[in-house]
């Protein structure tokens, strides 16, 4: 299937350290799973706020640039950190690093976020591959246009098969489920966590669907990978906290970080 026509306004100017580099594969980095970078080899790093158009993270755990590198010979591009859309951004300037990323030409997008469980057989401290997602904020990147394009195959099935079978080998708890995407700031009630079960939904967070839409706007196969850092409001009796979502992504962070780096050292299926 061809890449649909993709809008060409508003993509970051590329910096002049990132512009001659060619990644084989692009990471989005998400809460508290930076520590993947440490198993990587620098070449550069480039601070956000040094990318004219491109937008900056307030939130704790989002360092806020990108960092060049290889592992096992393969170059990688690692976004580390994210905005978000409760920081007061559109859906556009959210997705403005994966349309910078996308330009760069990577075979693949790999993205990661900490989620809440809405699914009692899916603990805190384990790991999700999405396989569908549910976007509840009623907005899209490619908001201005038609930009019609097919969205059934979201997260590439043959990408999954290779991180599914990698699992398995390692006897790695890899779920696979449905991620709904909410505004936020502010944590979802019982009530909401009912809802979102009843929709079908395995996890809950507020980031990685603008940036999946983005990148299959512009032919970009996904991947994507939530660490499930708490129980869900209501299917346990105790409160929320960033705290606790940061300490427990880096307790799990090594284990996808692993899992990764096989899969980039064995090569991700060619599109």
């Amino acid at each position: 299937m061809s890449a649909p026509s993709p809008r060409t306004d508003e993509f970051p100017q590329v910096p002049a350290e990132l512009a001659d580099f060619r990644p084989r594969v692009a990471l989005v980095l998400g809460s508290g799973l930076g520590s993947f970078a440490d198993a990587c080899d620098r070449i550069f790093e480039v601070p956000y706020a040094d990318v004219p158009g491109l937008p900056q993270s307030k939130v704790p755990g989002h360092a806020g640039k990108f960092v060049g590198a290889t592992l096992g010979g393969v170059p990688l591009l690692l976004a580390m950190g994210r905005v978000h859309y409760y920081e007061g951004h559109t859906a556009r300037q959210i997705a403005a690093h994966v349309r910078l990323m996308a330009s760069l030409g990577p075979d693949a997008l790999i993205l990661t976020n900490a989620a809440g469980t809405l699914n009692p057989e899916f603990s805190p401290g384990e790991w999700m591959m999405l396989s569908d997602h549910l976007n509840l904020t009623a907005v899209s990147p490619m908001f201005g246009g038609p930009n019609f394009f097919d969205m059934s195959g979201v997260y590439a099935p043959e990408l999954r098969a290779v991180f599914r079978e990698l699992a398995r080998r390692r006897a790695m708890d890899l779920h696979e489920g449905v991620y709904a995407c909410v505004p936020g700031p502010q944590y979802e009630t019982p009530a909401e966590v009912r809802m979102l079960r009843t929709l079908g939904a395995d996890a809950v967070g507020m980031s990685t669907v603008f940036e999946a839409i983005q990148a299959r706007a512009l032919g970009v196969r996904v991947a994507a990978f939530s660490c499930l850092t708490n129980w869900a409001a209501g299917v346990i009796d105790a409160p929320l906290s960033h705290e606790e979502v940061m300490e427990t992504g880096k307790h799990a962070a090594s284990v996808l970080s692993s899992l990764l780096e096989e899969a980039l050292r064995r090569g991700l299926p060619e599109s």
